[in-house]
Parts: structure tokens; C-alpha cells; sequence
């Protein structure tokens, strides 16, 4: 038998869940981080200087991705954007 109350195990089973889920918003942000750091560098080539909302946006999506991976590897119980706020850029 199992050292872990039920409700334990149902909680690690809904984190499971939790865990591919942010694994698959980690995957999509990755890809979104390359176009923003794609049309950043086209940006910065046709002005001589990065965008300052793409910056910070950049910024907070790789907070966000930092967030994720703190919580599918344990480091963090509560889970990340959509379950809470969408990180600061500052």
C-alpha cells in the first residue's frame, strides 16, 4: 500500500496532467520566442535599433518558459500562465 493519502495521489495525477500541458504551452512559446527574436533582429536591421514592446514582451515569455520549467521539474508547486498572472517584463 502506498505512504500517500489518496487525495496525495490524485493531486500528483492532476499534476501529471498539468506537467504535459505546460510542457506543450513551453513548446509553443519556444516557437513564439523565435519569430519575436526574428522580426526583432528584421526590426532592428531596417532602424538601426531593437522594438522596446517586443523587448519586454521577449522578456516575460522567457520568464514565462523559466516559470514552466521550475514547475515541471518540482522546483515550484503552483503552476504557471493560465493559472496565474502572465509574468512581469521588468
Amino acid at each position: 500500500m502506498s505512504e500517500y493519502p489518496v487525495a496525495v495521489r490524485r493531486n500528483i495525477w492532476l499534476r501529471g496532467l498539468l506537467m504535459i500541458l505546460m510542457g506543450v504551452a513551453y513548446h509553443l512559446a519556444s516557437i513564439l520566442l523565435f519569430f519575436v527574436a526574428l522580426i526583432q533582429f528584421v526590426l532592428a536591421l531596417a532602424s538601426d535599433a531593437p522594438n522596446p514592446r517586443l523587448m519586454a514582451f521577449g522578456r516575460s515569455l522567457g520568464r514565462y518558459q523559466g516559470q514552466i520549467a521550475n514547475f515541471v521539474s518540482f522546483a515550484i508547486e503552483a503552476p504557471p500562465f493560465p493559472f496565474a498572472d502572465w509574468p512581469a517584463s521588468d
